[in-house]
């Protein structure tokens, strides 16, 4: 690990007010570098600038587009380039750290305005035909300026290197493992149940595949109960739960870090019906770390982070007949149940900030090896070229 204490500036490329795995990730990096002695600051989009911690700096209002299946609440524009550059300028960083600069955000542009040691980390795991990829020629002189590159799976990885045509090395997500494991076990969550945490509004979370899937698992399981956390209006679900089954679900709305410990370490199962979109999956890895029996689709990243079903149950994506199956067989199998969590919670430990941050910290000292530090562009004229190149498509 470094033993120089560094300057470190972070880009979170999302609304810091939103959740999100990219803003957990980008929250508990700065935590664990300020906990280690490092000075860091991130700067992010934020609506409520009165309620960011003393390590954030807002970059201005974000705005909301559609993006991977979901909305992305970004920031772009001269307005904000203007302050990232004021934000390089004062910051005196010995490094950046940027998250998705692929996409139009404040990671980019910081891109654009710095030079120096800069780290980029990938998160996206996208299809080729994805609009947001469709600015290539833009992006790739900025992507080229990284010092390293960092992508978060395999998938994203491979994201990387189909869109641009450039190799990352691949450093998991990081969760703090041992607050996972400390979790209170709690009856009200106990028994024949199913435990779902997300925005379960977005159609890809895959709440609807569950939903779907209930009617079978009730008739073996009649018991059984789903308890649904997350953000969320659970309006418009209810209406198309079977009216005899509604009493099987209980929108929790969004629960506390101890309360989803807590609730990892009580459900029977913890099931993730993503239908597609995801890169990683920090929930997976939190599940497992705080000993649930994890059900996942087999989506790519899912199917890689469980070990192609060693450390848990996998399924096929979008098919709620599989997934009921899968359900049934693990509840009437509480041996079975049991091995999985273990061999899971064991292998959440590759995911613990310990070992991630070492891996980072590596890539950081690789990436301000014979450097000077951050500074801004000489020219600073990206923005202009960004403009010039936008108009001649018009």
């Amino acid at each position: 690990m470094l033993t120089k204490k560094l300057k470190i500036g972070i880009v979170c490329p999302y609304g810091w007010d939103t959740p999100g795995g990219v803003q957990n990730h980008v929250r508990d990096l700065a935590e664990f570098l300020i906990a280690a002695g490092h000075k860091v600051s991130v700067l992010a989009p934020a609506i409520d600038e009165e309620l960011l911690p003393d390590y954030v700096v807002s970059a201005g209002k974000p705005i909301s587009i559609p993006y991977n299946g979901a909305v992305a609440r970004v920031l772009f524009g001269p307005i904000a380039y203007a302050r990232v550059r004021q934000w390089i300028g004062s910051g005196e960083f010995d490094l950046l750290h940027l998250h998705e600069p692929a996409i139009p955000s404040i990671s980019l542009l910081a891109c654009w305005a710095a030079e120096g040691p800069m780290v980029g980390t990938f998160h996206a795991a996208a299809k080729r035909q994805k609009v947001i990829f469709a600015i290539g020629p833009i992006l790739e002189p900025a992507i080229e300026k990284l010092s390293a590159r960092i992508a978060v799976s395999e998938a994203a990885r491979l994201t990387l290197t189909d869109h641009l045509e450039t190799d990352a090395i691949v450093v998991p997500n990081g969760i703090y493992a041992k607050r996972y494991s400390a979790g209170n076990f709690q009856e009200k969550w106990a028994g024949n149940t199913i435990g779902f945490i997300g925005r379960f509004e977005e159609p890809r979370k895959g709440l609807q595949v569950l939903l779907d899937a209930l009617p079978i698992i009730a008739r073996f399981a009649p018991d059984v109960k789903v308890f649904v956390a997350g953000p969320g209006d659970p309006k418009e679900f209810e209406k198309v739960i079977d009216p005899q089954l509604r009493d099987r679900f209980e929108f929790l709305g969004r629960i506390s870090e101890q309360e989803k410990a807590d609730f990892m370490s009580s459900v029977s199962l913890y099931v993730a019906p993503n239908t597609g979109g995801e890169s990683f999956g920090i929930i997976l890895a939190e599940a497992l770390a705080g000993g649930a029996c994890v059900v996942a689709s087999d989506i790519p990243a899912f199917d890689s982070l469980l070990g192609g079903g060693e450390f848990g149950a996998l399924f096929e994506s979008e098919n709620s007949t599989d997934l009921a199956k899968v359900i049934i067989d693990l509840l009437r199998d509480e041996t079975k149940r049991k091995e999985l969590a273990s061999a899971g919670k064991k292998h959440a430990q590759v995911f613990d900030w310990d070992v991630v941050a070492e891996q980072i910290f590596s890539i950081y000292e690789m990436a301000i090896v014979g450097g000077k530090g951050v500074s801004l562009s000489s020219d600073g004229r990206a923005w202009g070229r960004f403009l010039s190149r936008d108009e001649e498509k018009k």
